[in-house]
């Protein structure tokens, strides 16, 4: 079954063609890194407007990268939920338009959804049950993944999101957007015991996060020390940033794999790109006996294949959309199907 897949959340427009779930065909990008840079963040408005540019000669790329024509896509996924209800809205529309045209079914799927799908495209093997701990820009979560299309929250981030937490405490140290990724290039082989960063438990559920104290705690450091005119080691603050987020990540991601039993550990989204967090669930993973799977790291950030092979599972599983289907800037992970 051959899936024209789009996403376009947030700044990265994307178009693939994955077959059967499993299969990339074709995966193009159009990045907005280089236009929201100048920013220091991405603006939604311009996000949308560079989506619509981007999105109909991205998709006839796609087809032409799969070696397919137009009568031999089966279906259209696109990401209907969660980003910025703009961007999320041009795909949508694009891929409602195409599924009518073609006369296809129409995938609607859950972006959180999709990062976790990645998996399936770096680890063919992989099938569910699994745990999987989902490290985005904007979403933190532990996800017992107990078949292709039924999940489980089991905790997540109270506030900040990891990737909330680099990106700010990057952009206070001045590094160039993304940030997390600077943050995480500036880190390597500095010490990261130099500033005591602190770790947050939250009450009521021990599998919760939170990264707000620390976000706050570091540029608290970071502007007391202009204020007194002392300098700051940079590369090391970056490094005991990492380390403070990656242990609470591995603290909280081992307790869910002891409650669940489960010996199989995901991760997904863009902080899963992070090298100290990779390192520590690798170290841990080896010692423990588990089986560790990390995506590429093509697939960790947006894309379009990921779309594609969750589409797959959703449309098996009976889950597809009429063209009445909307965007939505956020929804839960087991939000009613559509």
């Amino acid at each position: 079954m051959n899936i024209l897949a789009i996403e376009s959340s947030c700044d990265e427009t994307a178009v693939a063609v994955v077959r059967d779930g499993r299969t990339v065909l074709s995966d193009c990008i159009a990045s907005q890194v280089e236009i929201h840079k100048i920013y220091g963040g991405v603006v939604p408005e311009i996000a949308s407007r560079k989506h619509i540019e981007a999105i109909y000669p991205l998709a006839d790329q796609a087809l032409e990268q799969a070696g397919l024509t137009r009568s031999e896509i089966d279906a259209v996924a696109v990401t209907y939920a969660p980003g910025l209800i703009g961007a999320v809205l041009v795909g949508v529309n694009f891929a409602k338009a195409a599924a009518y045209a073609l006369g296809k079914p129409l995938i609607p799927v859950h972006h959180i959804r999709g990062h976790i799908a990645a998996n399936y495209l770096t680890h063919p093997e992989l099938e569910p049950p699994f745990l999987c701990l989902v490290v985005s820009g904007g979403h933190t979560m532990l996800v017992d993944v107990e078949d292709y299309t039924s999940m489980r929250i089991l905790g997540g981030t109270r506030d900040d999101a990891a990737g909330e937490c680099f990106d700010k405490i990057a952009r206070v140290l001045g590094m160039p957007y993304p940030g997390g990724a600077a943050l995480d290039c500036m880190s390597r082989g500095a010490d990261p015991n130099c500033y005591s960063l602190p770790r947050a438990k939250v009450d009521g559920n021990p599998l919760d996060l939170s990264f707000s104290g620390l976000k706050t705690a570091a540029i608290n450091l970071i502007h007391n020390a202009g204020q007194k005119g002392e300098s700051i080691d940079v590369p090391a603050l970056c490094a005991s940033v990492s380390a403070a987020v990656s242990n609470a990540l591995l603290s909280r991601t081992l307790l869910a794999l002891d409650q669940t039993g489960r010996r199989t550990l995901a991760v997904a989204g863009g902080v899963a790109a992070n090298s100290r967090i990779r390192e520590d669930l690798s170290r841990e993973a080896e010692r423990l006996g588990l089986r560790l799977c990390l995506p590429e790291l093509r697939y960790c950030g947006d894309n379009g294949a990921m779309i594609g092979a969750q589409g797959y599972y959703e449309f098996l599983a009976g889950h597809t959309a009429d063209l009445s289907l909307n965007a939505y800037a956020t929804k839960s992970l087991m939000g009613e199907r559509l």
